[in-house]
């Protein structure tokens, strides 16, 4: 019986890409995404052309209502969920000084990426101790986060505080969950070729240019979707509440 992942944000950009490897490691997928499902139908009839499996959810992580459809409807469809890959997220709409910060930014971001994944964690966990423990591992969950987590950006001082929770959520899921055979890692993406980043693509390519990145290039969607893969294997037999800088080596401190 194939293994069923859940993947918020997959439509595009990194969660698409995670989407495709997941399917082709032979997953069945559910993708949960903000924008109607006609936004994506050419890009998942392409995988579903591979034999896989994808049912597309429309909602939204910080809605409660939308986090429980998705959980009923992806274990009516699939029987259980054996993965989920948070990787829905939100950068502020405007990019402001710290000093200069909404409270309105700030709990738009939080809600999101923060406070979203929190609950829809805890929702899916619930559901994955309910599920008869077949082999040592009873289910991978996997937090994108970013770099950001631990490198400040004065003028989007709300992504970063709702990337470093992140990063303790992780720490927090996988102390409560080991017992329970499910296993948690958080990814931390580095600057990645995606929408997100187009507006800024003139700076980073300068920023490559002078060694900024000790492996000098760009990052891509499938560099991520790779390292996803690998932790949701089950050749990560002895390790939870890690984490993965994929940045490359953006995070080496040098003199």
């Amino acid at each position: 019986m194939n293994k069923t992942a859940i993947v918020t944000g997959g439509g595009r950009g990194i969660g698409l890409a995670i989407v495709k490897q997941l399917a082709a490691d032979g997953m069945n997928v559910s993708v949960m995404g903000s924008s109607p499902e006609d936004t994506y139908r050419e890009a998942f009839d392409e995988i579903r052309k591979t034999g896989a499996d994808v049912l597309y959810i429309q909602g939204s992580i910080d809605n409660a209502d939308d986090r429980q459809r998705c959980v009923n409807e992806t274990v009516k469809k699939f029987g259980s969920i054996d993965v989920l890959v948070n990787n829905a997220g939100v950068a502020p709409k405007v990019r402001a000084d710290l000093l200069e910060m909404t409270e309105e930014s700030f709990d738009h971001v939080i809600g999101i990426n923060l406070k979203g994944t929190m609950f829809f964690t805890q929702l899916v966990a619930k559901q994955m101790i309910g599920q008869e423990k077949s082999t040592f591992k009873r289910g991978t969950i996997v937090n994108v986060s970013s770099i950001s987590a631990t490198v400040s950006s004065v003028n989007r001082g709300e992504y970063c505080i709702s990337k470093a929770g992140i990063s303790m959520l992780t720490t927090l899921y996988a102390d409560r969950l080991a017992d329970e055979g499910i296993f948690v890692y958080e990814v931390r993406p580095g600057v990645i070729a995606t929408d997100m980043t187009s507006k800024v693509k003139e700076k980073y390519d300068e920023l490559i240019k002078q060694g900024m990145f000790p492996i000098k290039r760009w990052g891509y969607p499938e560099d991520i979707a790779n390292a996803v893969s690998l932790l949701c294997s089950d050749k990560m037999t002895y390790s939870t509440g890690d984490h993965l800088n994929l940045d490359g080596g953006f995070h080496i401190r040098r003199l």
